[in-house]
């Protein structure tokens, strides 16, 4: 099958920009009866859409714009030729002469890629560019890409196709950038590749039997558990996350060599150990939501006075009452499920009940954030010894152990001892950190807020940087807004900071990261620090230290000032409910000019 037809090819004599560009080539479907006419909008959403998660062009003059969308027909490639330079952000000379749009239906993933691999090779080859930029008309330009056809029909059959999974324990930002580093290595190595994510939504891209059956090497990029018996008999590599980001041609080439995987359990843990960090990771992802959610809704609710959701008080107003109510339903949901889920992260399916029933009862019984996570932990190990008690038993009794055994006597112990032994301390223990921090003097908060601060921005997202939000989460829950608000606002930093640099230092930064940094600057306003792990693994001698100072006197500031932050995600968004917002707003933006200077300093011109 012809990769490109003679009739998907187009000379034109100018496209004014992207957005022109992008609303040709929809249209040229329609004309072509690729797509109904009806249906160019999606096209064109559907580019910007991929746009979105990476720019599409790709150096030499050229642009792979590419969409998978229902509307289109069959797998179309569409090349473009303009004899006046189209204007395409994301290139070092922002222009292109010649476009390749690719366009399959969901179904057609596997022809897809083949397009891609096939072009995105060719296309590096600079005397073959060459040769389709001096073409004179459609029919010889036809003829140079007919060759292609020929030959990469030949080669297809060799082409080695590459699965990957990842996931973080968040699913937030680290899955889909190990994701799109590990696809566009594999591109580049000439590689077919399919990627499945399981992010915060869920799982996305999902492989099917048939690819898994293709594949010849699959990469589990993962730091939580995800389902593998499906690649039984495979070449399977396990790795973490953050490899898949840093190393991904380099896990593509272990994976190629590693020996037929099968599986011994249902399911199976990554390649790296999975500790504790990992299960509360677990629990804090599924947690999450509830917590944004009902959170948000509760700051929301203060915006009518602190005291708006009590009938006793003047502040009283039924709407507020309401919206405080749906978000504290949400909100009182956190701890079952942090609990819960961290134990399912430990013992699989019969962790989850008891892990509900014990955090449910830390919730009720004043032990809180600190009691949740112990139920949690408590509860899985509790499990995974029923599970060894119970081996011998006749396979007979098998149905009886997930439905009856396992969560009678698993929900009876943990909840006896949250109830008998763990709250009655934990609860003592919360007061007394409650109390020592709602009195701490002002030298002993901004030593507090700058060491918030300085974790928010250690690791971007691992495991230091998580426990400072679990902190603020659990002060919060007591009460305390003020940790909140130097967590909200020193996490804030890193993104934006690294994006003003790019925009400040042009000589420090390649064109293509100072493209990827605008993005930066949206994601760093919304509580989303993860987009300045590129910038730090790339340089981490400047940038690390330079995000750590910055952060850091970012949470010292706002401890200084009082700032307090009701809500517990949400960055500027939740500006109305926060408390001292003009001292919100100042902090930030001293921390953020501080870490771009830094930058500046520390960081080298390139050569």
């Amino acid at each position: 099958m012809e990769m490109i037809r003679k009739e998907n090819i187009c000379m034109v004599e100018s496209i004014k920009d992207k957005k022109e560009l992008f609303h040709f080539l929809a249209e040229f479907m329609a004309k072509q009866g690729q797509i109904e006419n009806d249906e160019i909008e999606k096209i064109e959403n559907g580019l910007w859409k991929r746009e979105e998660l990476s720019l599409t062009g790709v150096g030499n003059g050229v642009a792979i714009p590419h969409v998978q969308n229902e509307a289109v027909k069959n797998p179309t490639v569409v090349c473009v030729k303009s004899e006046k330079p189209i204007f395409y952000e994301g290139l070092e000379e922002n222009e292109v002469h010649l476009v390749f749009m690719i366009a399959v239906p969901p179904n057609a993933g596997d022809q897809h890629l083949k397009y891609l691999a096939a072009l995105s090779r060719k296309l590096t080859d600079e005397n073959f560019v060459a040769s389709l930029r001096n073409s004179k008309n459609e029919d010889e330009l036809y003829q140079i890409l007919k060759n292609l056809n020929e030959k990469e029909e030949k080669t297809m059959s060799g082409i080695k196709k590459i699965l990957a999974v990842t996931a973080c324990p968040t699913g937030i930002a680290h899955t889909y950038m190990a994701a799109e580093n590990i696809e566009k290595a594999a591109i580049a190595k000439g590689y077919e590749v399919k990627v499945e994510t399981n992010g915060s939504s869920g799982a996305e891209n999902i492989l099917t039997e048939e690819e898994i059956k293709q594949a010849d090497a699959i990469i589990i990029a993962a730091d939580t558990k995800v389902k593998t018996a499906r690649f039984n008999g495979k070449r399977v590599l396990f790795a973490s996350v953050t490899q898949g980001i840093k190393e991904p041609d380099v896990l593509i080439d272990k994976a190629l060599k590693e020996p037929a995987y099968h599986e011994k359990e249902e399911t199976q843990e990554t390649g790296t150990k999975r500790g504790i960090y990992s299960h509360l990771m677990s629990g804090v992802s599924n947690m999450l939501p509830l917590v944004v959610g009902g959170g948000i809704l509760i700051a929301i609710s203060f915006m009518w006075g602190i005291n708006s959701a009590s009938a006793d008080s003047d502040q009283f107003n039924q709407i507020a009452a309401w919206i405080n109510q749906v978000g504290g339903a949400s909100f009182g949901l956190m701890l079952p499920i942090l609990a819960g889920y961290i134990s399912y992260s430990i013992a699989d399916r019969p962790g989850l009940a008891p892990g509900l029933v014990g955090g449910m009862l830390a919730y009720n019984g004043g032990s809180g954030f600190l009691g949740a996570l112990v139920a949690g932990f408590l509860a899985g190990a509790v499990v995974n010894g029923l599970k060894k008690l119970f081996k011998g038993l006749p396979k007979s009794l098998d149905g009886l152990k997930p439905v009856l055994l396992y969560p009678l006597i698993s929900i009876f112990v943990v909840g006896m001892i949250i109830v008998v032994a763990l709250n009655p301390i934990m609860s003592e223990v919360n007061v007394i950190i409650t109390n020592f921090l709602n009195h701490l003097g002002g030298a002993n908060r901004i030593l507090l807020g700058l060491v918030l601060g300085m974790m928010m921005a250690a690791d971007l997202g691992g495991p230091i940087n998580k426990a400072a939000y679990a902190f603020s989460l659990a002060m919060l829950e007591a009460g305390n807004y003020q940790i909140m608000g130097a967590v909200m606002t020193s996490g804030m930093v890193p993104a934006v900071g690294v994006a003003l640099a790019t925009s400040l230092y042009k000589k420090k930064f390649t064109q293509e990261e100072r493209n990827a940094a605008k993005a930066n600057y949206i994601m760093g306003l919304s509580f989303i620090c993860e987009g300045a792990i590129p910038y730090a693994a790339a340089d981490p001698k400047a940038i690390i230290p330079s995000l750590i100072i910055g952060s850091g006197i970012t949470g010292a500031l706002s401890m200084f000032f009082k700032v307090g932050c009701p809500a517990p995600h949400g960055g500027v968004f939740v500006l109305p409910v926060v408390q001292n917002a003009v001292m919100f707003l100042a902090v930030i933006a001293i921390g953020v000019v501080l870490t771009a200077l830094l930058i500046g300093v520390l960081k080298k011109d390139l050569e």
